[in-house]
């Protein structure tokens, strides 16, 4: 028992202290992010024994007006990704996965569940592109953009580390970011679950259920 603990421990941490550069290879943060301890691996979910607050974040979503994540997602279950729309991989299989089990739950179900994009990259993704990109993937999920620090604030106060991005020697432009999901429970508002990016469909499908009722999967 003790071993899986640990070894539970010791994921936990790589995947808060890894940032992910979509479309090339994982980068080492170094940056102060919060370590993560006393997990309990379940399948593809880390239930964290010290859950998350819930941040204290306002920023603008797609239709341009203020968003206040505590007040909106209040007693309901939540699901909160940061990421960028010009990721070519990563980001748009971490939401597609997400909406598709979304598919798979009672409409009721559906209706009480938030999923939340937050963006690394808000020069680029403005409302207007950032909600045209979401409403690819489901018109229901909510899109934040601002200011950069208010964003990476946020994420590291959720174990995430973001940078901001970067040029690249081709022009092109990169966003490296940590790539975990972190649910949030209905009963409680704190963040108690965290995925990883190779959390599958069927993953998200068999917990989510147990999510939407606040439940450990």
């Amino acid at each position: 028992m003790r071993t899986s603990r640990v070894a539970a421990v010791a994921l936990a941490v790589a995947a808060a202290l890894t940032l992910t550069a979509c479309g090339g290879e994982p980068a080492k943060d170094t940056g102060s992010v919060t370590q993560l301890t006393g997990q309990q691996k379940t399948g593809a979910a880390t239930v964290l024994d010290r859950p998350f607050d819930k941040p204290e974040l306002v920023l603008t979503d797609t239709t341009g007006k203020p968003w206040n994540l505590r007040e909106q997602t209040k007693g309901r279950p939540t699901l909160i990704y940061f990421g960028y729309t010009n990721c070519p991989d990563v980001c748009p299989l971490t939401m597609s996965n997400i909406a598709v089990a979304k598919k798979a739950l009672p409409k009721e179900d559906q209706d009480k569940l938030r999923v939340v994009f937050v963006t690394t990259d808000p020069e680029r993704d403005t409302p207007e592109s950032l909600g045209a990109w979401l409403r690819a993937q489901d018109p229901a999920f909510t899109g934040l953009t601002g200011d950069f620090s208010t964003i990476q604030a946020a994420a590291r106060s959720l174990g995430i580390g973001i940078e901001a991005p970067k040029k690249e020697a081709d022009g092109s432009i990169v966003s490296m970011h940590g790539a975990q999901v972190i649910a949030f429970s209905p009963k409680t508002d704190e963040g108690y679950v965290l995925y990883g990016e190779g959390t599958t469909v069927d993953d998200y499908t068999k917990d989510l259920p147990k999510l939407i009722k606040g439940e450990n999967p």
